[in-house]
This record gives structure tokens, sequence and C-alpha cells, in this order.
């Protein structure tokens, strides 16, 4: 028997500040297509049940357009049942308004509910918790040890009791209970763990990375479920329509724009960034104060070679006031004047000379 443990899909999502507005809209309707193409390879692989441990939605007014997509997936394939367990993102108004609750749509509540699989093989267990319920959850647990336990949950992993008992997953009260495959959601990285001498735990992750504080790969997890023995198999399933990647460059030293440009080709291409992807570079180093950097030149070819690219430059500028001392030039008259102003910081100066020199060199100013 074949599963699939997904979560965290954030359908109708809110997106990372960090993507521009009509990249992040797109990026809206990809995820939703990739939940779309997860449920086709579900059915083209002989996948019984698919699990959303959580977090299906980020929103409590999900669009039509999201509503409709999600309900053509589950009412089209029949043959395949959703186990859905709401996380603290989700709220009822998915499913508020619906005439008719489809056949192969199967909900956890308050108390803890279990669904029986493969001729009663398997049992997929699966609580919502709350701060109402989350202190009795663990102790009113009950599984049978001869069947393959499935146990889905909505929280961050903890070892014990936390004071935010309802977004919080004690392993420590789950262990030695019967489970064999701890279905998780909430962290948006895939993550598999020994749970107990039995079973383990995992996190399948996100089915694409929203923005650049989720980058890595990205899909879910494939659970193959021996039947006679109870063995359950899992493999992670990369699945993301695209990879998001932040890419810092060392670029000291550097006293051109090319120079700089040559740094970040090196480094992107030992990232293995691929053109689908979408890359955030992150210049860091110390430059000379008169050296001759243009982000915008940076940004343009990164922009040509990625679906989507992002330039953040926090690089420090290096003077020193020895090499103007004695400089009867313009140019030294200036950097003497701005170095002998008390009212400025370090760093103020070192930008006021930087935007001083580039306009006495007939540069634009950036």
């Amino acid at each position: 028997m074949k599963l699939i443990h997904c979560a965290d899909l954030h359908l109708d999502s809110r997106m990372s500040a960090n993507l521009d507005k009509e990249k992040a809209k797109e990026r809206k309707s990809e995820i939703l297509h990739t939940f779309e193409r997860m449920v086709a390879y579900a059915a083209q692989n002989g996948v019984a049940a698919i699990l959303i441990a959580g977090d299906m939605f980020d929103t409590r007014n999900i669009s039509a357009t999201v509503r409709n997509a999600v309900l053509y997936q589950i009412g089209g394939h029949p043959e395949i049942r959703f186990y859905y367990l709401r996380g603290n993102h989700d709220s009822d108004n998915f499913l508020s308004g619906l005439e008719e609750m489809p056949d192969n749509l199967k909900l956890f509540g308050a108390a803890w509910t279990t669904y029986g699989a493969a001729d009663g093989r398997v049992a997929i267990s699966g609580i919502e918790l709350s701060a109402e319920n989350a202190g009795a959850a663990y102790a009113s647990l009950t599984l049978d040890a001869r069947k393959c336990n499935i146990v889905m949950l909505h929280g961050q992993e903890s070892e014990g009791a936390t004071r935010d008992k309802a977004a919080s997953i004690d392993l420590k009260a789950l262990r030695n209970r019967g489970i064999d495959y701890l279905a998780l959601g909430h962290v948006h990285a895939y993550k598999r763990e020994k749970l107990d001498a039995r079973g383990i735990y995992c996190y399948s992750g996100c089915l694409e990375g929203r923005g650049f504080d989720e980058c890595g790969r990205h899909g879910f997890v494939l659970l193959d479920v021996d039947e006679e023995t109870g063995r359950c198999a899992q493999e992670f399933i990369p699945f993301a329509q695209r990879e998001l990647y932040t890419v810092d460059v060392d670029v000291t030293g550097c006293r051109t724009t090319v120079e700089m440009s040559a740094r970040a080709d090196q480094a992107l291409g030992e990232a293995g960034c691929g053109a689908d992807s979408l890359v955030k570079i992150v210049l860091r180093g110390m430059l000379d104060v008169e050296c001759e950097k243009d982000v915008q030149y940076l940004q343009a070819g990164l922009n040509s070679r990625f679906y989507y690219g992002k330039i953040y430059d926090e690089t420090t500028l290096r003077i020193d006031i020895e090499d103007y001392r004695y400089d009867e030039s313009l140019k030294g008259e200036y950097v003497r004047q701005v170095m002998a102003d008390n009212a400025l910081s370090d760093e103020d100066k070192k930008r006021i000379i930087r935007y001083g020199l580039q306009a006495l060199a007939g540069e634009e100013v950036q």
C-alpha cells in the first residue's frame, strides 16, 4: 500500500516579502499547480492515500480558484483517499458551505480519530491539537500494536511538555505507544528521525519554497507499507517546480564589477543553481572605497540567467586616510574634509566619500 505524506502546502498563501509583487503572484499559481501534479503522480503510481498533515491553506479568505481546484482534484480521484488534518494556518472556510462532503475526504477533529486501511491492517490516526485538548491528547491515544500505525499531528517537535502545548508535539509522550510512522506538519524542511525502537517521526516539509528563507529541496514523502509484515518504507521525493538558493559571494579585493561578476558566476556554479531557480546573491567582503561597482549590471546579468534573481549588497568599504593626506588634488581635499567631520559615523564617511569620488569621476552615483 502506497501513501503520500505532505504538509504545509500553503495554497493561496501570502508569499514572502522578499519576492517582487508580480513574481509572488506567479509563485502562488505555481504552488497550486504543484499540488495538482502531486495528485497526478499519486494516480499514476498507485498511491492509495494522501496524508495532508496541516496548513493546506494560509489564509482565512480562500479564493474561489484555489477552493475549486482543490475540490476538483479530490472529487476527480475517488480512488485516492485524502486525509486532511488542519494546522495552525487552516480555518473552516474551505469546507464551509459545501452541500456534500466528498466521500474520499477524511477529516480529523478535537478528539483522536482513526481510519482503517488495507482491510484493517493499517490504521491512520490523528488529532487537531488546541489549547483545550493538548493536555490530555497524548494520554488518550490508543493504538493496536498488531497493526501498522500511522499517526498525523501538526506542530513543532519538543522533548516534553511546553508552555504552548497546542503548538508543540511532545515526542517523549509518543514513544513506545506502537507508532510506526509519525507524519508531522509545521516545519517547512524535510526531516526524518528515529522516534523509538519501533517507529520514526518525519516532517515532509513544504511542496514549494515560498521565499529565500525556505531554500533547499522540497517535495513529499512516499510511504510503502508491506501489508503482510506491517513494515513501512519511506522515500523523500523532490517535487518542487523550482528550487531557491541563497548564495554568498565574497568580493573582497575586487576592483571592478567584472571581477565581482566572475566570482558570482563561480559561486553560482558551485551551488548548482539551474535556470529555473530563484536565486539570491549576497555580496560580502571589504572593497576599496574607489572600486568600480555597478550592482544594476550584476542584477541584469542575474535576471538574464535565472527565473528570478535578487542581489543584496552587504559589502563594507575600506579607506586609508594616509593615501589622501598629501594629495593636493580636489579629490584629496574632499576626502580630508569628510574624514575631519566628527558629526559623521565612520560608515557614513565612507559612503559619502564613495559618492563624492564617483561624482568627481563623472560616474553615475549608486
